[in-house]
């Protein structure tokens, strides 16, 4: 499967932070392409937080880089 807009929303917005949350039949490996949140590229920042659901994993991921081609993410520590 894709990206799907309809399954990603915003929880929270401060200081040009944004939470938001992901829900996703997609496994965490699908998710954590580079290219999988492209659609989105225009709308999250580096250091904004994504709260995934997906079958294999439910966390939080960090986008570390964005830009027209590819929104990083990284695991949380």
């Amino acid at each position: 499967m894709a990206f799907q807009n309809r399954n990603m929303s915003v929880i929270a917005y401060a200081n040009a932070f944004t939470l938001w949350h992901y829900r996703s039949e997609d496994t965490i490996e699908m998710i954590m392409d580079p290219k999988y949140f492209t659609p989105m590229y225009t709308l999250v920042n580096v250091g904004d937080i994504i709260i995934l659901n997906c079958p294999n994993v439910d966390g939080m991921r960090r986008i570390v880089s964005v830009n027209k081609d590819a929104v990083k993410l990284a695991e949380l520590n």
